[in-house]
């Protein structure tokens, strides 16, 4: 019987600031979205996919102090599918990565400057073009 392997490594750039919660026992629990180009010279909006990340506890907490809207980074860990039923009872699937690493990138100068102009991001790039919003909030995806 052959073994099975669930790992993900992607860099994107966030399409909107982390959000975090807490769960009853205290841990925290951050989502955000990634936005990821395929590796192609000229790639077009619509190749562009948007990628639900889940981080938890202490990564929780870093994600949700350092990553700001428009700032690259690479996050490492696995993929996780799982089945949900909404506010009016319908069954629901979320695609999400359940990460255990998160790198920021670029230099600490042009961190800052993303963070600076993060009000002007979306102004015409192909990421904001294709930009979706979270969907349905964060009590709903989570499973507690």
């Amino acid at each position: 019987m052959a073994a099975s392997y669930n790992r993900v490594v992607l860099v994107g750039t966030l399409v909107r600031d982390p959000e975090i919660r807490y769960i009853p026992s205290g841990a925290g629990v951050t989502k955000f979205r990634i936005a990821v180009n395929p590796a192609k010279k000229d790639p077009k909006p619509e190749d562009t996919l948007f990628v639900d990340i889940i981080a938890w506890e202490k990564l929780a907490e870093t994600c949700n102090t350092y990553l700001k809207k428009g700032m690259s980074c690479l996050v490492e860990g696995r993929l996780s599918i799982r089945q949900y039923d909404d506010k009016e009872g319908n069954k629901r699937q979320a695609t999400e990565i359940v990460i255990n690493a998160m790198q920021m990138l670029g230099s600490p100068r042009d961190r800052q400057q993303q963070q600076e102009s993060s009000e002007g991001f979306g102004n015409g790039t192909p990421v904001a073009a294709a930009a979706a919003p979270l969907g349905d909030s964060l009590d709903e995806e989570i499973p507690f």
